[in-house]
């Protein structure tokens, strides 16, 4: 099986030939660097068991625990984890309706959910449309989770405390790998205040060197707790979608609620592909993870040279980078044109909006990234960039950017 890097096996010109949102929301004079799309060639076992299965009509719908069983000796092979129970997982259509279906098993309308801020827009977006209440525990400056802003969020105010928690783990934006010791102190915290924790970790085998992954139902204390995860972030199959929610043996019970219906949702296809690539497709996986550490250097290099003026903390998982772009100084001048995803107004929660540096870098360097105030409190000044591309694009797209900076110095 290869191990060649699948980041560098595609050219620019190959790439604009998909027809999916990354390269379909701006101009071809565009380098998209934003939405949660990577720049790969697929695992060759995921290819084989969606064409295989194509091939052969096997496109009914989804059935068995096979996804489930290759999620759980993923963990125990990865991770060092042979507790996820395949008696307690569900499949669910992805990671945010998962998430959705989780709040309402253990939430009421009108219930608060804790996030932790600057995060992933859809956990405002999401969480509300359901009628719930978001309330933010910002994260400390260096990316971490508070306890005291934690701890407050969970008491709440008037006497009426937080029904859940949704944490995200690894951290988008930032990157950040929560520790072992600061997620038994968030379930501690959780099991004091009356607190349901719901973990996305669907970025969870993109962990990259120096760091550790640790599920969050594998720490002391987290057996009220739910998780979603998904092969989907790590072998890029976000159009093949499918999760699987699992439960801690404190809420099998809840997990067993969950409406039939919400089985219907995720595609066969995908489950046969996220399986394949569970099983089978570690090889590729170890290949992305070598290309996205270097993929970091590379981008921290070029932030020095270009853009020095822009400060980042180096994640230690997935394809993001968190930048903070405020010493720049860079304001939206007047709206980005409506083919590169609309006007100037990025409110929380709305992942397609373009303001703030996001908006100066597409409207003046060609560069699409994501918009930092989208992303909640701590986001004004601040970009997403997404380095999971080739190293020419890369450097292609850095230069643009430092041009950019040059115009405003």
């Amino acid at each position: 099986m290869t191990t060649e890097n699948p980041f560098e096996q595609l050219s620019l010109q190959e790439l604009r030939t998909r027809s999916s949102m990354k390269w379909r929301a701006h101009g071809d004079d565009v380098l998209p660097l934003w939405v949660a799309e990577m720049d790969v060639v697929l695992a060759e076992p995921v290819v084989r068991a969606v064409t295989e299965a194509v091939a052969r009509g096997d496109t009914g719908y989804p059935a068995g625990t096979g996804y489930a069983e290759a999620l759980a000796g993923f963990a125990a092979d990865r991770w060092a984890w042979d507790g996820l129970d395949v008696g307690r997982t569900a499949l669910v259509p992805d990671v945010m309706l998962g998430v959705v279906e989780m709040l309402r098993l253990v939430t009421e309308p009108g219930g608060t959910v804790v996030v932790n801020c600057p995060v992933y827009p859809p956990f405002y977006s999401f969480v509300e449309h359901m009628g719930r209440r978001v309330v933010e525990a910002p994260l400390t400056a260096a990316g971490r989770i508070a306890p005291e802003a934690l701890e407050e969020a969970f008491a709440g105010e008037n006497g009426v405390g937080a029904a859940a928690y949704l944490l995200c783990n690894p951290h988008n934006p930032t990157g950040t790998v929560h520790t072992r010791a600061e997620l038994e102190q968030v379930a501690q915290l959780a099991e004091r205040y009356g607190v349901r924790v719901v973990a996305d970790e669907i970025h969870a085998p993109l962990v990259l060197p120096g760091a550790r992954f640790t599920p969050y139902l594998s720490v002391d204390g987290a057996e009220r707790g739910l998780s979603l995860m998904s092969a989907s972030k790590a072998w890029n199959l976000a159009g093949l979608k499918c999760a699987v929610a699992t439960a801690g043996s404190g809420s099998a019970a809840d997990l067993a609620r969950l409406p039939e219906e919400v089985g219907h949702g995720p595609s066969h296809i995908a489950a046969l592909a996220h399986t394949a690539a569970l099983r089978d497709g570690g090889d590729w996986l170890d290949a992305a993870l070598r290309g996205l550490a270097a993929n970091r250097d590379l981008l921290g290099e070029l932030l020095a040279e270009y853009v020095p003026e822009v400060s980042w903390l180096p994640p230690e998982a997935s394809y993001l980078a968190w930048l903070d772009c405020t010493a720049l100084g860079l304001e939206h001048d007047g709206g980005a044109p409506q083919s590169d995803g609309g006007g100037p107004a990025a409110a929380t929660g709305d992942v397609t909006a373009i303001a703030g540096p996001a908006a100066v870098f597409l409207k003046r360097g060609r560069v699409a990234l994501s918009s930092g105030p989208a992303f909640g409190s701590g986001g004004s000044g601040h970009a997403r960039l997404n380095f999971g591309t080739s190293s020419a694009i890369l450097v292609e797209a850095v230069r643009r950017m430092g041009e950019v900076a040059a115009g405003v110095r």
